[in-house]
């Protein structure tokens, strides 16, 4: 018969209020004991090695699952609720090229902005991992008692310098390749001298800037979705130690 520990001795008596019971009941008063001590389907309290390990394990998990998500063909393009658009404050400089005649390169030019995101994420996963590595004790248990998207935080201050520094040149060589590139800082730098007269708004000419920010801003959409999947549904919980970690957090 399995030993009843001393604990789960008194959780038994204040469960049985101290009435008569057979084997089989004392075996479930046991059990029942234990789920109330340690937690459901664990036996014993969790190590901060073990919660840390688990948060690991978890961003690895889910960080893995937004890259590929975002890196595949149309992972930006296809995505509406991540799309890259022409940037905002140059619709007019968008509209003076339609003008022009060069919709074709327009066009182009909108799919190579997602294009590069696309291949910029996919070398994101070292640079998490690094950040995963040097998480402490105290930021484990912060992040596992934290908001549903703590983890989410936690990683865009520990990785968005290095993340910034490898995508981009990577969007750099890819926005260079398109024809209408040639013709963006020229038409923006025009375009800002108009406003000096009209007093509207300036464009910001660093157009590798604008799309690396907004690869990065697209990924992390996704590591929270992921984050907060694994947080809600057990299903989610790929391994042992992540059941055990977020069954009790």
């Amino acid at each position: 018969m399995k030993s009843i520990s001393f604990l789960s001795f008194f959780a038994i008596v204040a469960l049985s209020a101290c009435s008569q019971i057979n084997i089989g009941d004392l075996q479930k008063a046991s059990d029942k004991a234990e789920e109330v001590i340690f937690g459901s389907g664990t036996t014993s309290p969790l190590s901060n090695d073990e919660v840390v390990a688990g948060l690991r394990e978890a961003l690895e998990v889910g960080i893995r699952k937004s890259v590929d998500l975002t890196g595949k063909e149309d992972g930006f393009l296809g995505n509406d609720l991540i799309r890259i658009p022409f940037p905002e404050e140059a619709q007019k400089v968008k509209q003076v090229a339609l003008d022009l005649g060069l919709t074709a390169q327009v066009q182009q030019f909108e799919e190579t902005l997602n294009r590069a995101a696309e291949m910029a994420v996919k070398e994101a996963v070292p640079v998490f991992v690094d950040a995963i590595k040097g998480m402490s004790i105290e930021d484990g248990f912060a992040i596992l008692k934290g908001e549903n998207n703590a983890a989410t935080v936690y990683l865009k201050d520990a990785t968005t310098a290095a993340l910034t520094e490898k995508f981009r040149p990577i969007v750099q060589k890819a926005v260079d390749a398109v024809e209408l590139t040639k013709y963006w800082t020229p038409l923006v730098n025009a375009y800002n001298t108009s406003t000096l007269l009209t007093g509207g708004q300036s464009v910001d000419p660093d157009l590798t800037g604008y799309v690396t920010g907004r690869a990065i801003d697209g990924l992390f959409v996704y590591v929270e979705k992921e984050e907060q999947n694994i947080r809600a549904n057990p299903v989610a919980r790929v391994t042992d130690l992540l059941k055990r970690v977020f069954g009790q957090s």
